[in-house]
């Protein structure tokens, strides 16, 4: 009994180690929505540069995706999350310190290098050192860790704007905490063992099996060992899915829907409001102070509604639940624009559009952010996940850099009123493309969906002469 408590909680300890990934990325993602006035002032920023030094993170964090797991499969998962930790630090010491535009760009790219290669090492870690009865909550531990990391940003901003505001350098005390966690992930990596199908991969049989008896007990140890030999047996005997393929209607049909999904997601304008809500509140009419305070109850509202929408996903369908998430973001987003343009001047405003906010972000983090990743996890058969998600998590990064780089520059161009229309389109845009093109995942095997894609339509094997061979892929 001692043992199997030692045990359980040698992998609590893991659990809370690693997703200090996701609490640097959730902080290093929202701390520029309380950062970026202070940060304005004293590096003489414009709309363009504003935009800029937001987005700069997210062109790094799409270019960290794209080669975060190849890291990890060379590497090893826990040494490329030692490696993360020490480039967490790095950047967020040169973010701290810049002098001027160029450097902060360049530091605030890396630190995105460093959040994008965290989104795709922390997961595949967590998924592989947990027990199959309880991997899904605990993956899903580092989402919530991410909204706590913003959370946990914008209290810490609201608490140095409003006591030491008068510091041109208050901006600085901001971005400096982020070290902190990165110190704590780099030590407490150090003390937790490497994967061990990774160990299994790379021939190292016996490490595996230590590891596995460290945080199972010597029955569930020997049947995991065997069943990660025999997974990983299946694999190389498989053939993986390669640029080419997309000349296949159903893969690219497939990567089509992933790539879309990640665009919607993005689309709603969630990281506008995420990385540019203190700024939104003062167009209102808040001061800085008081916007920042009123920034927290965005934070809180997108964990709350996280947990919310952890639950759903096991009671509603996808294609509902991201549906009734677009359309009630859709809506908020209109409001926005009317009472914007309506209540321009009005005492009121300010508390109008802290609660549409908050309204959006419980749509958002409660039906919408749940769904998309395990939208992308379950679409693509085994054999097309590696480029299925790639290419998807790629371009989702890049609509986040878009709109990262864009919106200041929309504020200050056409106005708060207009920018939240062209959000509005969008977001029914995407409702069509959900309602038409999204097919309902749950309860379906991987398998029963790839026959799906494959025999939903006759144009899947129009052109194709060799039916074997096409079935091959």
């Amino acid at each position: 009994m001692n043992k199997q408590i030692n045990q359980n909680a040698f992998l609590s300890t893991i659990v809370l180690v690693s997703t200090f990934g996701g609490l640097l990325f959730g902080y290093d993602t929202g701390v520029i929505n309380g950062a970026l006035p202070y940060m304005a002032k004293a590096l003489s920023l414009n709309s363009y540069t504003e935009g800029l030094i937001a987005s700069s993170l997210l062109f790094g964090a799409a270019l960290g995706a794209v080669f975060g797991g190849r890291l990890s499969d060379y590497m090893g998962r826990r040494k490329n999350i030692l490696y993360l930790a020490v480039l967490f630090f790095i950047s967020t010491i040169g973010c701290t310190l810049a002098p001027n535009i160029s450097v902060m760009i360049s530091f605030r790219f890396l630190l995105g290098l460093a959040v994008g290669g965290a989104s795709v090492a922390v997961p595949t870690y967590l998924a592989e050192i947990s027990p199959a009865e309880r991997r899904g909550r605990m993956v899903t531990k580092n989402e919530l860790m991410i909204v706590g990391g913003q959370l946990l940003a914008f209290i810490f901003n609201a608490i140095l704007g409003n006591t030491m505001g008068d510091s041109s350098h208050v901006w600085r005390y901001m971005l400096a905490i982020a070290a902190l966690p990165a110190i704590i992930l780099f030590f407490g990596m150090i003390k937790v063992p490497e994967s061990p199908r990774w160990l299994v991969s790379k021939g190292k049989k016996e490490e595996a099996l230590q590891v596995l008896r460290k945080i199972r007990d010597e029955k569930q140890a020997q049947l995991e060992l065997s069943e990660i030999e025999a997974n990983l047996g299946e694999e190389s005997g498989m053939k993986r899915a390669t640029f080419k393929d997309l000349n296949v209607p159903w893969i690219r049909r497939i990567v089509f829907i992933g790539i879309g999904v990640g665009v919607v997601s993005q689309a709603t304008g969630v990281n506008s409001i995420m990385y540019y809500g203190t700024q939104i509140l003062r167009d209102a009419g808040f001061e800085t102070s008081a916007a920042l305070i009123g920034n927290i109850s965005n934070g809180a509202i997108s964990v709350l509604a996280t947990l919310v929408g952890i639950w759903l996903l096991g009671k509603i369908g996808r294609r509902p639940m991201m549906l009734t998430g677009l359309a009630g973001t859709t809506t908020v987003l209109l409001l926005i624009g009317v009472f914007s343009l309506t209540l321009e001047g009005s005492a009121s405003l300010p508390y109008v559009m802290l609660t549409l906010t908050v309204t959006f972000l419980a749509f958002m983090q409660g039906a919408i952010g749940p769904v998309l990743w395990v939208t992308l996890s379950e679409i693509f058969p085994l054999r097309l996940r590696g480029l299925g998600m790639g290419i998807s998590v790629f371009f989702l990064w890049i609509t986040n850099f878009v709109i990262g780089l864009m919106f200041p520059i929309l504020l200050d161009k056409i106005g708060l009123s207009i920018t939240f229309f062209i959000f509005a389109v969008l977001g029914l845009i995407s409702i069509i493309f959900v309602s038409k093109c999204l097919p309902e995942t749950k309860g379906r095997t991987l398998e029963e969906l790839e026959h799906y894609f494959r025999n939903n339509d006759n144009q899947d094997t129009k052109g194709y002469t060799n039916e074997s061979a096409y079935r091959e892929i």
